[in-house]
């Protein structure tokens, strides 16, 4: 097992590409707190690993929130008493549309989930990193960071900070033995996808996403879980700093 006696905190693990890391990395031998907004979904997930064998606690928590970010990582440290692996899943977008149709407060709302959820996570995790000598975050930002589509300007911008604060972090980290990378998946039929989109989820209208995704799919949450474990494993114990796009070609 790859991940055998770690502990690892998935945000927005309820659902989506968070669910699928968390299983995976509870297939793979860890620890795994599943947190999430909607506490009944993670709940969900963890009981749904705990019956294959695997070991999981869910705990409520909005990314956004300090305290909440404070009281995932204790929450964690109570129940499997270690915590070496953070994946920042969790995060929100805007629907697509015209920039100046966005309002300032699906602005915030989108900053605060995406970008402050990483502040917070770098506030309340690397002092226990630092304290056991070392650790991992892997930080879930998009294809949009670094080939960005229109109609969805500020996000496009939130997941470029996230890469940004990604690289700056695993620098300044590196010292400690704190590895910081990136996964940056390309459009999913998660729950935003109609957000994404801007449009009904048709099937004429995948058509118009797939199009330009040369190997013509979305990516799964098995794709992106995937990436997060190579990066979350002693396998990738000298990289830092990179990321890894899940995305069929989207970005070449």
């Amino acid at each position: 097992m790859r991940l055998a006696s770690k502990v690892a905190v998935v945000t927005g693990g309820g659902s989506g590409f968070g669910a699928g890391i968390a299983q995976t990395f509870a297939r793979e031998g860890a620890a795994v707190m599943v947190a999430d907004m909607n506490l009944d979904a993670a709940e969900r997930v963890a009981a749904a690993i705990r019956d294959s064998g695997g070991r999981a606690q869910a705990v409520l928590a909005d990314v956004a929130r300090g305290n909440d970010v404070a009281a995932m990582r204790d929450a964690t440290l109570a129940a499997f008493g270690d915590v070496h692996i953070v994946v920042n899943n969790a995060g929100t977008t805007h629907r697509n549309k015209p920039i100046l149709e966005i309002s300032e407060d699906e602005f915030d709302r989108v900053y605060a989930v995406n970008v402050k959820s990483i502040f917070w996570a770098a506030h309340h995790f690397i002092p226990h990193f630092r304290k056991r000598g070392g650790g991992v975050f892997v930080n879930i930002a998009s294809t949009a960071g670094i080939r960005p589509r229109p109609g969805l300007v500020w996000y496009n911008g939130s997941k470029g900070a996230v890469i940004t604060a990604s690289k700056a972090m695993a620098a300044e980290l590196g010292p400690d033995n704190i590895r910081v990378n990136c996964v940056n998946p390309v459009i999913g039929a998660t729950a935003l996808l109609e957000q994404f989109m801007g449009m009904p989820d048709t099937p004429e209208n995948r058509a118009k996403f797939l199009a330009t995704i040369p190997m013509g799919r979305m990516s799964t949450p098995a794709d992106v879980a995937n990436a997060c474990l190579y990066l979350a494993s002693d396998e990738a114990a000298f990289i830092t700093g990179t990321c890894i796009e899940v995305d069929g070609g989207r970005c070449v």
